[in-house]
């Protein structure tokens, strides 16, 4: 038995990249939501933190859906 230490290393590597990419992006979307519920106390709009959030959510959904999609396929 043979071990591929490259693809296995590449693999590993894009595995880190794209998880600490995919939690970067949710705490976004939660801090924009978190925004909201300070302007909202302060009686301010937060029109662009929300839809900034919103795309957050949207983007790591998906990614989501896309690796299930290279799963499945």
């Amino acid at each position: 038995m043979k071990i591929d230490w490259a693809a296995l290393g590449s693999v590993f590597g894009v595995s880190l990249v794209v998880t600490v990419a995919l939690v970067g992006l949710f705490t976004l979307g939660i801090n924009g939501l978190s925004r909201r519920e300070r302007a909202a106390a302060q009686g301010e709009s937060a029109a662009l933190a929300v839809s900034a959030a919103y795309a957050c959510f949207a983007a790591c959904a998906a990614a989501v859906g896309y690796g299930i999609y290279l799963i499945m396929a």
